[in-house]
């Protein structure tokens, strides 16, 4: 059952070194206050997974807390490349960064299989991509009814999976709305999870196309309000699209990111 908990003590609770931490949120809900407690917290030799990882992966790379990134597409959106990560991988500044790329219909039919208990999922997206020849978590498999050639992919089982939501009630049930990806199947596939919402409520009210994630399967809660910015909470806040294009400029000179960083935790030049 979900327990009711500072973003803080979720973290340090539930994000060990050396994890497979997944933070998903597509085009909005995306946790970027976790993502900056997990860089204040100095957690180190993680795996991030995610389907499209952005400005809060970036700042997650260049803080050096990855030690692998699990993904599908990268970028700032509506801006341009992610500097730090591209820094990662052409430099191993401040570390080097493995990288697994798959297709969004891989990466999601992965999280399927996860939340599903199944080992792995079948489909037939990679064909005619030369991502089989580049990625070794992608294999041929023959249907045995059919005999067509399709593509199989191991499920993904996070250690740890972080969303935002835009509510709680007081029992740890979550409701989110808006565009959701693939949140759910994420936190059902992982072993623990943290859901940040905008605010915790006596009761949750029914709305059209919610999704809700019982409190039996989300491991803590975290009352974090403005927990997606940058990013937008439908029904809370829009895009900070300023915010996005100022990253550009941090991002792509080490100098300034370090200041960035420092100003995070807190560290004094």
């Amino acid at each position: 059952m979900a327990e009711l908990l500072s973003l803080e003590e979720a973290v340090a609770r539930l994000v060990h070194d050396g994890d497979t931490v997944a933070l998903e949120g597509f085009t909005h809900l995306i946790p970027v206050a976790a993502g900056q407690e997990i860089i204040r917290q100095g957690k180190r030799d993680l795996t991030l997974v995610r389907m499209t990882p952005d400005i809060v992966y970036d700042q997650l790379i260049g803080a050096g807390c990855a030690r692998k990134l699990i993904f599908s597409w990268g970028g700032n959106p509506g801006v341009g490349s992610l500097h730090r990560f591209r820094d990662a991988v052409q430099h191993d500044w401040p570390v080097p960064l493995e990288i697994e790329e798959h297709s969004h219909a891989g990466m999601a039919n992965r999280y399927v299989a996860g939340a599903s208990g199944l080992p792995f999922a079948v489909l037939r997206g990679y064909t005619g991509t030369d991502l089989p020849a580049q990625t070794a978590t992608i294999k041929p498999i023959t249907c045995p009814f059919t005999g067509e050639r399709l593509t199989a992919v191991p499920a993904l089982n996070p250690d740890v999976t972080i969303v935002h939501a835009q509510r709680a009630d007081r029992a740890g049930n979550v409701q989110m709305w808006g565009i959701t990806g693939v949140q759910k199947e994420a936190v059902l596939a992982a072993k623990r999870s943290i859901v940040t919402v905008e605010e915790i409520v006596d009761e949750l009210e029914p709305r059209p196309g919610a999704v809700v994630l019982p409190a039996w399967v989300v491991t803590a809660v975290a009352e974090v309000p403005g927990g997606a910015s940058p990013s937008y909470a439908a029904g809370y806040y829009e895009r900070d699209n300023a915010a996005y294009q100022a990253w550009d400029e941090i991002g792509r000179d080490r100098e300034a990111f370090t200041k960035w960083l420092n100003e995070l935790t807190g560290v004094k030049a």
